[in-house]
C-alpha cells in the first residue's frame, strides 16, 4: 500500500479489554468508517497463530478501508500476515534489524522518547515515530511522561513524521498544538467508548485544530 503521513492524523491501536460483548472487528469497522486513518493490531496476550489469524481478518477490513494495518512488536505475524508494516518499541527488535528483515517496502514505526532516541531510529529506517507518554495513560500507568518540549524537540530533530501517543483524548489534543506532530495515536479514546464513531469524529475535529497542515 502506497501510505503518506498524512495517514498517520488519527492512528488508532486496538485493546480487546473493552470489547463490551463486541467483536474487535466490528469495533476496528465502525471507526474505520467514521474516519480514522491507521491502524495499528496490538495483541500481548494471544497465541501466535490466533495473533496471526486475527491480523488477517483486520487486515482485509483496513484494506477495505484503504487504511494500513501495522502490527505491534511480531515480525513473523507481520510479514505472514500481509500486514503494511511493523511497530517496534526500545526493548523489542531492534529498528536495524527489523528494517533488515521487513525489507524496504513495509512502514517501520519505533517508539522514542528522546530526541538520541529518535535520531537512532531513524537512521535505521524508522518511517515514523510514536513518542510518549505525553500525559498520564491507564494502558501504560507506569510510563513516564514525555514534556511538549521534548516532543517538540523531537519533532524538529527529525525529517520523519511523529505521532504522539499515551493518554490523549480530544479535550487534551489542542495542549499539543505547535509541537509539529504529524498525527496522534489513541486506544480507550475510542475503543472504551459506548459510540466509537462519535469519538473518531471528535478526535478527527480536534486534530483539525492541533496538527499543522
Amino acid at each position: 500500500m502506497n501510505w503518506d503521513r498524512k495517514m498517520l492524523r488519527l492512528y488508532l491501536i486496538t485493546d480487546r479489554s473493552w470489547l463490551g460483548g463486541r467483536s474487535l472487528e466490528d469495533q476496528v469497522e465502525a471507526a474505520l468508517e467514521a474516519g480514522a486513518t491507521c491502524l495499528q493490531l496490538r495483541e500481548k496476550h494471544l497465541e501466535e497463530e490466533a495473533f496471526l489469524a486475527q491480523a488477517v481478518r483486520i487486515k482485509e477490513i483496513a484494506h477495505r478501508h484503504g487504511v494500513p494495518l501495522i502490527i505491534n512488536d511480531n515480525l513473523r505475524v507481520a510479514l505472514e500476515s500481509g500486514a503494511d508494516g511493523l511497530h517496534v518499541g526500545q526493548g523489542d527488535l531492534q529498528a536495524q534489524k527489523a528494517r533488515a528483515l521487513l525489507g524496504p517496502e513495509k512502514i517501520l514505526g519505533v517508539s522514542a522518547r528522546t530526541v538520541e532516541q529518535a535520531l537512532a531510529a531513524q537512521a535505521a529506517g524508522a518511517d515514523y515515530l510514536g513518542v510518549g507518554a505525553v500525559f498520564p495513560t491507564s494502558t501504560k500507568p507506569e510510563a513516564a511522561e514525555v514534556p511538549w518540549e521534548t516532543l517538540g524537540e523531537i519533532c524538529r530533530a527529525v525529517e520523519i513524521p511523529v505521532v504522539a501517543i499515551g493518554g490523549i483524548t480530544a479535550q487534551r489534543l489542542p495542549q499539543l498544538a505547535g509541537s509539529g506532530i504529524a498525527g496522534a495515536a489513541v486506544i480507550s479514546a475510542v475503543f472504551a467508548q459506548p459510540d466509537i464513531p462519535a469519538a473518531v469524529r471528535g478526535l478527527l475535529d480536534a486534530l483539525e485544530r492541533t496538527v499543522a497542515p
